[in-house]
């Protein structure tokens, strides 16, 4: 019988975690809850491995719910001569595609091919011939007419000679992390949120654990394991500088704006260069509405804060979108939300290179027993898990890496006949984002709690499911995560307050008090990091309690008794 995430709530499975801490041993400690992280805990766990993952913040709090949402065979680095990577890319994409039909999905590019512009249709459509033959289907054709007034009304046309399109897919990235981490849960992995690695535990010069600080309660304890994976995106190098390591990590800023779709109506994403500096930008339909991206700039800001858009970005992505679509006059009052995320690129640190020129293949160091993984793309998770297992091998007992390879990422889910009420592609969806559970998520609502929210994909029947089995702590995670509705409605859908008050209070038991500090919480993280500059909110007008923790101890405990030997960063 299938427990949804978790069976227990929060609190007794953070209990469950703490009374255990001295006689448990585990496995493997996984920490990052992003889907680098999430990959890494569902195949130890389909490895029969005992596996903990914590999380300093909320599930996919980092990039994994700031993404450019694409999953993708990487046609720009086949282009930029990274075959590999986009043969991996391309495979795993159609796994994706195979097994969660409902929450990867295929979406149909169009490039514009303008005179004298680099690459001309003939270089394009040879590279695009390379990149079907790696997916074994042809997945594009050329076009030379019609452009304008049906495949993407309102495009430029000056110079237009012809557009190309081709396949790739589209995901709520925060969903699927969830989705990863529901599975590994159904087959006995551990996990927690609000939970900080606060420092690395050694014995003999071995990292045998963690130290980690519960977020909520401030409680602190120790927990054991035979390795631990430190899956922590830009904060990687935190982490391995307790151990004297090398930074390795370029963080990369990539902003996004998202307008209604009435207001950039697309039946395609559409990919094009920005007129200043000739990068490839993209606008796609994602969720209803119309998605501007994405920048591609060093992240020199404290990692503790979250990122949010600059006013040169936001000028940056309008000025490109109006050059592609000139008739649209898009406008900062067009403007529902904006959010940022950092790209954690494996680099010397050395920026004599390009942001968009760094290499994103995943790195992986075994340090004294901490095995660290950056970089990658949100397609191939599967294939970076794999790659850590392999590494951390000779911390664990025997896993058979061969069958790991070759099996299901997630289990086959058996269609239902009593939600006739819903259309097939609303079964679809809920099968694939709850995976075994949504047979229970449909009987536990009424018909009329699946009517969308809005323009959105989302129902008032899923949010009653997340709050009682999906670990919510705050309202972001309500609205920002386990739902995308904070970045789909105006002023972060405040318009849902009222009707959400008696859910959270009665799933999460909150008193009115505590429902006002959360609603005070949640409308000052949205001014300040998903909503344009000249709205913003100053950094030292944020309440504490919305600011992100980080790993920022520079200190090892040792197991012999001795005090923490301090690490200079």
């Amino acid at each position: 019988m299938c427990q949804p995430l978790t069976s227990l709530s929060r609190a007794q499975q953070l209990e469950k975690i703490q009374q255990h801490s001295d006689s448990t041993e585990w496995d493997m400690i996984v920490i990052g809850g992003g889907i680098t992280g999430a990959g890494i805990l569902l195949t130890a766990s389909q490895a029969g491995l005992k596996v903990l993952l914590v999380e300093q913040q909320d599930f996919a709090w980092g990039a994994s719910s700031k993404s450019s949402k694409m999953v993708h065979g990487g046609l720009r680095y086949l282009g930029s001569g990274q075959y590999n990577m986009t043969k991996d890319a391309v495979t795993e994409r159609q796994k994706l595609l195979n097994e969660l039909p409902g929450l990867v999905t295929p979406l149909q590019f169009l490039m514009g091919h303008y005179k004298y512009q680099f690459p001309g249709p003939l270089v394009f459509n040879s590279l695009l011939s390379i990149y079907d033959w790696i997916g074994g289907k042809r997945n594009h054709r050329y076009i030379n007419n019609g452009i304008g007034n049906f495949h993407a009304p309102g495009i430029e046309q000056s110079k237009l000679q012809g557009a190309t399109q081709f396949a790739d897919a589209v995901t709520d990235d925060a969903r699927l992390v969830m989705r990863v981490l529901q599975e590994a849960q159904d087959l006995g992995g551990t996990v927690m949120n609000y939970l900080s690695a606060e420092q690395l535990i050694k014995t003999s010069d071995q990292v045998t654990g963690i130290r980690v600080a519960d977020q909520v309660s401030g409680q602190t304890f120790s927990l054991t394991a035979k390795v631990v994976v430190n899956a922590t995106g830009p904060w990687t190098d935190k982490l391995r500088q307790q151990l004297q390591a090398k930074k390795a990590i370029r963080p990369l800023r990539g902003s996004h704006l998202i307008v209604p779709s009435w207001r950039l109506p697309l039946a395609y994403a559409v990919s094009y260069f920005h007129p200043n500096d000739k990068r490839p930008i993209f606008v796609f339909p994602w969720e209803n509405s119309s998605v501007i991206g994405t920048t591609d700039l060093d992240h020199d800001e404290d990692l503790a804060q979250q990122p949010c858009i600059s006013q040169s970005e936001v000028d940056y992505l309008l000025s490109g979108i109006n050059k592609q679509f000139p008739q649209a006059n898009i406008s900062e009052a067009d403007v529902i939300s904006t959010y940022a995320g950092i790209r954690p690129v494996v680099s010397d640190n050395v920026r004599n290179t390009k942001p968009s020129n760094e290499k994103r293949e995943h790195s992986i160091w075994d340090e004294q027993g901490l095995i660290s993984v950056a970089g990658g793309k949100l397609t191939t998770f599967r294939l970076i898990a794999l790659d850590v297992l392999t590494a951390a091998q000779g911390y664990l007992p025997p896993i058979d890496l061969t069958a790991l390879r070759n099996q299901r990422l997630f289990k086959h889910v058996d269609d239902i006949h009593d939600g006739s009420f819903l259309s097939q592609s609303q079964l679809q969806r809920l099968q694939s984002c709850y995976g075994q559970h949504y047979p229970d998520l449909i009987k536990h609502a009424a018909s009329h709690e699946f009517k969308p929210i809005a323009h959105t994909n989302t129902s008032l029947a899923e949010l009653k499911w997340v709050l009682q089995h999906e670990m919510v702590v705050h309202l972001d995670d309500l609205l920002l995560r386990r739902s995308r509705l904070g970045l789909l409605l105006p002023k972060g859908g405040e318009q849902l307050f009222t009707q959400l008050q008696p859910l959270c209070q009665t799933a999460l038991h909150w008193n009115d008090s505590q429902w006002q500090q959360e609603v005070e919480r949640y409308q000052t993280m949205i001014q300040r990091y998903y909503s344009l500059p000249k709205s913003r909110l100053p950094k030292d007008a944020l309440p504490k309690h919305s600011k992100a923790s980080v790993n920022n101890s520079d200190s090892v405990v040792k197991n012999n008794d001795s005090p923490a030997t301090p690490v200079a960063s």
